[in-house]
């Protein structure tokens, strides 16, 4: 049964923390005399404000009994104490402490209404002229638009966050936006769930078959699909699913339908004669791509060169012998300057790509690296000997003038270089790969590195695939395993699996084993014990820095979620005087192995002197300190030390145990991995493979060896529907009519 909801009122009394950003507050509420501490995202609360919270106590390890305050009705304070209490709080830009003394001893209690309907009336205050009455109106108009916005959200249990974000998108006019068409609130920068804002279009009777409803609905549809890689859906698609989930008729789907495309709320793109429908943001992207593509191309050379000298002299000095296809990759990346090198493990992708930057800068040409995530980038720059940054750092995240994230970085500001060169290419979504053919000059060379045998990325798109599918960019693929490669199983096995074959599951001499178990605590049970104490013994391999637990799904008895607490109580118990709180999902603690599961441009990181914004998707770190009193919790990422207050926290997982797909781009020195029942849709070779080939020196897989040959034999690609691919060769054959 679920916990019942509590009703407090009081009047804020003192205010004790309040984040910048999202709304997080912790205040001292004065309900009839006895004093509440208050925490949640309540938004932006002064003193002497009246609440009337909805929520439940808590007992904190360290500050007792708190109260979790999951929704709030705000009132303006009505006695003159309270309303100068309220405004010397500065909850009126230009009104201060001294001035709002003067204000309340005139007016008394009427002085909030003066201030809102008759602002014109503190002018008979001294020291306050008509200009400052002008200022000090503009001010209140604000503030008493973002008081109704909130105060109307929170009739339909809308968090204050969503508010603040409206009024932030919007402005003072957003209530009357909202009453016109309360799908707003479903948009960039807002993304109130559509189920919600249904919920607030019905309580202001708008028609269920409005085509303001209809747009959002076919939109929200098409969100949820691309957090399963869709960039697009056939048409038809989305008109059963629109009209199941909206109860609307086929012509009433397809007058909004075609209403939205006139305003480019969404995009139509035909192939094969069968339409599909797109999101703005990804049909940009999309067509931006197809587009830069052929100009780079048109850059490039168009045929090979004789680079033979060259590459006689690299082999020279650095005493290497390059196979066929080597020799043909270095010589298209140097004469073509747009190419995609790909190829499995232990193929000599890095012994190339080695060649080819040190070509580049022989001819003095400035070369730049990078990779998706961190630490793809810093496997990279251990790989190479060349400095390697994330994209996002290499584009620089900044803020423009309406507080909308963007990059510094684009067609008025490019990248300083001569030569890009992209690692991980399966890993990077359409939307990020427009931004970076933005920052880059037209005549820059584009070398792109990638497994396309690996899952594609987490953001929505098939790009590696797509590019390569399309026979528009060169393409070079590595086949030949060096012998070196071959002492290895992880090498052999992930070729194996790629080629369709069962991995070698017989050797105990090697750098690759399997344990066969049926029972999920026994095997469970294993995990544990290989990564607490007989790897570590056996191998001299930290648990947390050099040992990483994959698995196919966050749920189920070996999914993140369990085996995280499993592998937490193992390693990192509770223990009298650690410090540690508790999120949602798990109870974090001071030596805990974490990981970020969004981007957070906003978080400020610092290493020795320097500093920067920003930590991603994907990023690895361990929880450093936990300060209960101020509400923080202190966590480091490759030496960046970052700090989080306790109402982000949820971003953060414990990642002694983390998904396949969340382990792209990523090595580990050893990698386990259950391979039971249990998860039938992840049961594919793509993630089978991505999984092994994450393993440097030990790969284990714990399970049985049906499931292993189910994942094997199975090579469904993962299917998403994407427009590019349609799109660059479109430009071919419009180039090849002309």
């Amino acid at each position: 049964m679920a916990e019942r909801s509590i009703h407090i009122e009081g009047t804020v009394e003192n205010i004790v923390f309040k984040s910048p950003r999202g709304g997080y507050i912790v205040l001292d509420l004065d309900a009839g005399g006895e004093m509440i501490p208050v925490v949640g995202e309540l938004g932006d609360i002064e003193e002497g404000e009246s609440l009337i919270l909805e929520g439940r106590y808590e007992t904190h390890k360290k500050f007792g009994t708190q109260f979790r305050a999951e929704y709030c009705e705000r009132k303006l304070p009505s006695s003159a104490v309270n309303i100068e209490k309220y405004l010397a709080s500065g909850a009126i830009r230009g009104i201060g402490p001294a001035l709002a003394t003067k204000i309340v001893r005139v007016f008394g209690a009427e002085t909030l209404d003066i201030i809102e309907h008759q602002t014109f009336r503190l002018s008979e205050i001294k020291g306050i002229s008509p200009k400052k009455c002008e200022e000090i109106a503009g001010e209140a108009k604000k503030l008493f638009a973002l008081r109704t916005i909130m105060a109307f959200l929170s009739q339909f249990e809308v968090k204050p966050m969503f508010a603040m974000k409206t009024f932030q998108r919007f402005g003072p006019d957003s209530m009357d936006l909202i009453q016109n068409d309360p799908y707003i609130l479903c948009g960039e920068g807002i993304e109130l769930d559509f189920r919600k804002a249904d919920e607030i279009a019905r309580d202001l009777r708008l028609p269920r078959n409005s085509k303001k409803r209809i747009s959002a609905g076919i939109q929200y549809i098409l969100r949820a699909n691309t957090s399963l890689g869709h960039s697009c859906l056939p048409l038809e698609t989305v008109k059963d699913k629109a009209c199941l989930a909206l109860n609307v008729s086929e012509p009433d789907f397809y007058e909004a339908y075609n209403a939205a495309c006139d305003d480019n709320d969404l995009f139509e793109y035909v192939k094969r004669q069968r339409e599909y429908v797109m999101l703005p943001d990804l049909f940009y992207a999309e067509r931006f791509i197809a587009d830069r593509i052929h100009i780079l191309k048109d850059f490039s050379s168009p045929e090979d060169f004789n680079y033979d000298s060259l590459i006689d002299i690299e082999e020279e000095e650095k005493g290497i012998k390059y196979e066929a296809l080597q020799r043909q990759a270095i010589t298209t990346a140097v004469s073509r300057g747009l190419m995609i090198l790909t190829g499995g493990p232990g193929t000599g992708k890095t012994t190339t790509l080695n060649a080819i930057i040190s070509i580049f800068e022989k001819r003095g040409e400035r070369v730049l690296l990078t990779a998706p995530t961190g630490r793809a980038a810093k496997r990279m720059s251990d790989l190479t000997g060349y400095e390697s940054k994330t994209i996002h750092r290499l584009l620089e995240v900044v803020y423009d003038g309406s507080g909308k994230l963007t990059f510094a970085h684009n067609e008025n500001s490019p990248l300083e270089c001569d030569v890009l060169i992209i690692d991980e290419m399966s890993m990077v979504d359409v939307v990020l790969f427009e931004k970076l053919l933005r920052a880059l000059k037209l005549n820059c060379r584009l070398i792109m590195v990638g497994d396309c045998d690996q899952l594609p990325s987490v953001g929505a798109g098939n790009l590696l695939r797509d590019l390569i599918d399309s026979r528009i960019i060169p393409v070079t693929e590595l086949k030949e395993i060096f012998r070196q490669a071959q002492q290895s199983a992880i090498i052999t096995n992930a070729h194996k699996i790629v080629a369709g074959e069962l991995p070698d599951l017989t050797r105990k001499d090697s750098d690759f084993f399997f344990f066969k178990r049926s029972d999920y605590d026994k095997a469970a049970a294993l995990i544990a014990e290989l990564v607490k104490t007989r790897l570590p013994r056996a191998y001299r391999y930290s648990p947390t820095e050099d040992i990483q637990v994959l698995t196919p799904s966050r749920k189920g008895s070996m999914g993140t979620v369990e085996l995280n607490k499993l592998l937490q109580n193992e390693l990192n118990p509770p223990k009298e005087g650690k410090p540690e709180v508790k999120g949602y999902i798990y109870t974090y603690r001071v030596g805990d192995k974490v990981m970020q599961t969004r981007n957070n441009y906003d978080l400020i990181w610092s290493r020795g002197e320097e500093q920067g914004a920003g930590i991603f998707n994907g990023d690895i770190g361990v929880i450093t300190e936990i300060n209960s009193r101020a509400q923080t919790a202190t966590a480091v990422f490759d030496g960046r030390r970052t700090v989080y207050t306790f109402d982000i926290l949820s971003q953060l997982e414990l990642a002694y145990a983390i998904t396949v797909h969340k382990s792209q781009g990523c090595e580990f020195e050893a990698v386990i991995m259950p391979v039971m029942g249990g998860f039938e849709k992840l049961s594919y070779r793509s993630l089978l493979y991505t999984a092994v080939t994450r393993a440097k020196k030990l790969m284990i897989l714990i399970g049985s060896e049906e499931k292993i040959q189910q994942m094997t034999e199975n090579n469904r690609k993962t299917l998403r529907y994407t427009c590019l691919r349609a799109m660059l060769t479109e430009n071919r054959k419009d180039q090849q009519n002309g």
